[in-house]
């Protein structure tokens, strides 16, 4: 077997998966597309699209760092909590009592396809582990995919309110502003079609429906 083909050398992922990307995008989306929805007809004046370019701008910048901070909370406390039984294993004498933590952490979906023998055989590995950290760090990619997060919603602010920049009729600038957050809702759903395995077009469809439906219910709820 070649050095390439060695299991333990695979290919880098990405700091953002599919589904991470799309479910950012839609979300910067959606508070852009609600607080246009809600300020435009309110709006008026020569200034009138700048301001909402900007509002819609300041909200997203507040939100697209609020959802990078809460990733970084959420990734470390997940290292953490598998760091913890990683160091739990490889302390814990009893190989029974190693199983059974592994066992636990086993989602109910996986349960049937692995056995104590599988779970043993991992258990071995950890406990023979001599390269464990002391604790759960962060790692650069943690920051990129934070970072990422954040250019996402703050990117997607701009095909929903640079149409009030770029034409002053506010109900035609109203118009192109949907219009372009329906196209980019049928790719996020074309996206993640491929990925999940599902038919792109159907996919794309539902996730156009499904934004209508959800902006629709955020603007009735007040936000």
């Amino acid at each position: 077997m070649a050095a390439g083909d060695s299991p333990q050398e695979r290919t880098r992922e990405p700091v953002l998966d599919t589904v991470d990307r799309v479910s950012e995008l839609c979300f910067g989306l959606f508070m852009a597309l609600t607080f246009v929805g809600t300020v435009s007809a309110a709006t008026g004046g020569e200034t009138a699209g700048r301001k909402m370019l900007y509002t819609a701008l300041g909200c997203n910048l507040a939100w697209g760092l609020a959802d990078a901070v809460m990733y970084l909370v959420r990734t470390i406390a997940n290292r953490a909590r598998r760091h913890a039984l990683a160091l739990s294993i490889h302390r814990e004498r009893d190989a029974a009592a190693g199983v059974r933590a592994l066992r636990e952490r086993v989602s109910t979906a996986l349960d049937p396809f692995i056995s104590d023998a599988d779970l043993e055989s991992i258990r071995k590995r950890i406990a023979a582990s001599a390269s464990l950290p002391d604790r759960a760090r962060f790692m650069r990619g943690d920051f990129l995919a934070a970072l990422g997060i954040f250019i996402i919603i703050v990117l997607s602010t701009f095909p929903v309110a640079a149409p009030f920049v770029l034409v002053r009729h506010v109900p035609t600038a109203l118009l192109i502003s949907r219009l372009l957050t329906l196209a980019m809702l049928f790719f996020c759903g074309f996206a993640l079609g491929g990925y999940a395995g599902w038919s792109g077009w159907k996919a794309g469809l539902s996730m156009m429906a499904l934004g209508v439906l959800l902006t629709m219910a955020i603007i009735a709820l007040g936000g």
